[in-house]
């Protein structure tokens, strides 16, 4: 025997609620994995507390795939123990996302230590790593920045203690940061940490925006599957 009346509708509207997991969890994946890229192909990071909140909103974004089969195996088949296994999982993804958050207040706090330590890593490798070389003409090329804290990080660039890499320029060209590091009409003077740093809040912050919307519609999805759970299990003793 089915449901019926008002858990007819609870029981679609649980449906629903788990393709719009469907893709919310399609959007955590996507948004982890941005973050994670910002984090470590611009930016060289290797602090692992950096990697923490991303790669668990990536893991949540994986499980969620999983947890929308029972949800909508369970509403469409009404059957008690898979709606029960949905709401168990829901509670747990909740508890997982809000560890997430944690580590990504951490983070934030620690956030300008881990951009300093990084760039200055990335800034002393230039000459001797390709891909160290490469992230930071990329940065500076992008965010119009130039060295750590300000053009004068590259002082022994050159033997003449006053020559930066070509992607400081404001006008991009072979050699233009040669003899150039105070010449503020030709090289960017300010450095990338403040740019880096900016560039990596906005990422954090939309990463806490899409936790808080999926935090929300898991909610209302643990009280639909209470619902429909108790329609379920009233429809069985009605039996």
């Amino acid at each position: 025997m089915g449901v019926a009346g008002g858990m007819k509708c609870v029981k679609f509207l649980l449906f629903f609620f788990n393709f719009i997991f469907w893709l919310c969890g399609l959007a955590l994946i996507v948004v982890g994995i941005l973050v994670q890229v910002a984090l470590h192909k611009t930016l060289r990071i290797h602090d692992a507390t950096a990697s923490g909140a991303p790669i668990v909103l990536i893991g949540v974004g994986v499980v969620i795939f999983f947890i929308a089969f029972f949800g909508c195996c369970g509403a469409w088949k009404e059957n008690y123990c898979m709606v029960t296994m949905f709401a168990i999982l829901l509670v747990l993804v909740i508890i997982v996302e809000i560890a997430a958050a944690i580590a990504g207040y951490i983070f934030r706090n620690k956030l300008s230590v881990v951009v300093q330590d990084s760039l200055t890593e990335t800034l002393s490798s230039y000459k001797n790593n390709t891909e160290f070389r490469e992230a930071m003409d990329k940065i500076q090329k992008d965010l119009k920045c130039c060295g750590v804290n300000s053009s004068a990080d590259w002082k022994s660039f050159k033997p003449d203690g006053n020559s930066v890499p070509d992607s400081c320029c404001v006008n991009v060209s072979k050699d233009c940061g040669a003899g150039a590091m105070k010449n503020s009409s030709k090289v960017y003077q300010e450095g990338c940490s403040v740019a880096v740093e900016a560039l990596l809040k906005k990422n954090i912050l939309w990463v806490i925006v899409a936790a808080l919307v999926i935090a929300f519609l898991q909610i209302m999805g643990i009280v639909f599957a209470c619902m429909l759970m108790r329609g379920i299990r009233s429809g069985y003793e009605v039996m």
